[in-house]
């Protein structure tokens, strides 16, 4: 298994996040990346190798254009009034966005859909470094790999098309499907992070061309709230290519797996040419904001679940909080994954 990673998260280094009214430390840190890196190593399940210069216009085709250069001016903009503090927002739109304010004050409130996710110094640089990463990671399926792990940081599946939050600025599995699809492959993405991957669900919700599947706790309780339904199945031609399948709180291995029987069903009825999965670690029993319950013996369960579909497979992290056992978790997924892989 080839596994692509760039220092460049590091970075992306946010202080603090607005949390249920308190201003908090941010739990989305370069430790997560570090992490998993030190895990996969420890591991020794295959070659860990930096992402090639690969370009990235294929942002333009997924997010709007003045989405694009906001983010890549914002910190900038911010340091001239704010030398000492990262770039959040304070005011949104009541309903209905329209256009974008020229005041960068009014543009954060537009763009970002929370204030957890702050813009720092090297966020641009870390997240067009994580999409990079993911091109990369591609590339090896491409050349015949069975599975491949991009090791991304910041993570992308709550960014949609003109907007960010959820600790992500590019949907980084958004990505590769993308250039998947435009190599001409029909593409599924089963998404089984603890919340809802409602950029995913954006970008390709009026398309047939991508199968969009999410396993998260349920939107009546739970971030990001206003996505997730299970009634969300798409529009015009994605109608019936959207499925969400969302699951209460306290959710242990035996609700889950039904759950995930349901989405492997249907990716399969699909008949994919292959799979990004984005993997989110948070479904832990002790994610320290989720409330699910899995424990440590079920990841490897989920791994070999997943490869029963017997597909090209490329995995992109997600969510994960929980640092103690982070590393692990991925190391058990993608390890028993590529076992079962082995066998089939």
């Amino acid at each position: 298994m080839i596994t692509v990673y760039s220092e460049a998260h590091q970075q992306h280094h946010g202080a603090a996040e607005l949390d249920r009214g308190r201003l908090v430390p941010c739990v989305e840190q370069p430790a997560r990346a570090e992490a998993v890196l030190q895990a996969l190593t420890a591991a020794n399940l295959g070659p860990i190798v930096s992402p090639d210069d690969v370009p990235i216009d294929i942002l333009a085709r997924l997010h709007e254009v003045g989405y694009l250069h906001f983010l890549k001016t914002a910190f900038t903009r911010w340091r001239q009034v704010h030398p000492d503090s990262d770039a959040l927002p304070y005011c949104w739109p009541p309903s209905g966005r329209g256009h974008p304010p020229p005041s960068l004050y009014g543009q954060l409130g537009h763009y970002a859909y929370d204030a957890g996710t702050p813009i720092t110094a090297g966020t641009w640089e870390a997240a067009t470094a994580a999409v990079r990463v993911t091109l990369s990671a591609l590339r090896h399926l491409h050349a015949g790999a069975r599975m491949a792990f991009a090791l991304c940081r910041p993570p992308g599946h709550h960014a949609g098309p003109d907007y960010y939050g959820g600790y992500c600025f590019f949907n980084n599995a958004a990505v590769a499907a993308q250039a998947w699809a435009e190599a001409g492959a029909r593409v599924a993405i089963l998404d089984v992070d603890y919340h809802h991957g409602n950029g995913t669900q954006d970008l390709f919700y009026r398309r047939d061309d991508v199968l969009v599947i999410s396993i998260h706790a349920d939107p009546a309780e739970e971030y990001p709230f206003y996505w997730g339904h299970a009634d969300e199945r798409g529009e015009g031609s994605g109608r019936g290519y959207n499925h969400n399948l969302p699951l209460p709180w306290g959710t242990g291995w035996t609700g889950y797996r039904e759950a995930l029987d349901q989405a492997l069903s249907l990716v399969a009825a699909f008949k994919p040419d292959g799979l990004v999965v984005s993997l989110g670690l948070d479904t832990y029993a002790q994610d320290p904001i989720a409330r699910f319950a899995l424990t440590s013996d079920d990841y490897p369960l989920l791994g070999r679940a997943i490869a029963t579909l017997n597909l090209p497979t490329l995995f992109v992290l997600e969510g994960g909080y929980h640092l103690a056992t982070l590393g692990h978790h991925t190391v058990a997924v993608l390890r028993s994954f590529a076992l079962q892989a082995a066998t089939s």
